[in-house]
């Protein structure tokens, strides 16, 4: 796992403007749950919710979904998801790695769609599933879920 993180679960997080899909690991760091979907409101009750989150849920490390294109470059989505990522660590006080969620949503959507769930039910669980189906590949990668998503359009 990532040397430079305290040990502890991480957060997974997938990104989104209105909605924010958070799903957390075990203390071992070997399963990945969903937990909520974050309605987001205002700077200020983000804020607080995800200080909330770190200290009720004992987060050491925050995992942001990277929406990158087939291609590997980077979309508009994910610069978001970066610029959130630092406005994240800066508010919690806890590191932000970055991982590539390419195929997330649509695993969610698939897993959901399987489940016989009704569309409104599908929506109001698919954030926090995108985020569980991202952090599980972060915990399975074997690297800790170091991986090279720096600079893709550099």
């Amino acid at each position: 796992m990532n040397a430079d993180a305290p040990p502890g679960r991480i957060a997974g997080i997938d990104f989104g403007t209105v909605r924010v899909g958070v799903a957390v690991s075990d203390a071992d760091r070997t399963l990945a749950s969903p937990l909520e979907t974050h309605l987001r409101t205002s700077e200020s009750a983000d804020a607080e919710y995800f200080r909330s989150l770190v200290e009720r849920e004992e987060i050491r490390l925050f995992v942001v979904g990277l929406p990158i294109h087939l291609s590997g470059e980077e979309s508009q989505k994910s610069r978001e998801a970066r610029r959130f990522g630092q406005w994240l660590g800066t508010v919690t006080g806890v590191a932000v790695e970055f991982f590539d969620e390419r195929f997330s949503s649509r695993q969610a959507d698939q897993f959901l769609h399987e489940g016989g769930l009704t569309r409104k039910r599908r929506k109001k669980r698919r954030d926090m599933l995108a985020a569980q189906v991202m952090l599980a590949a972060y915990l399975e990668s074997g690297r800790g879920g170091r991986q090279d998503v720096s600079g893709l359009d550099d």
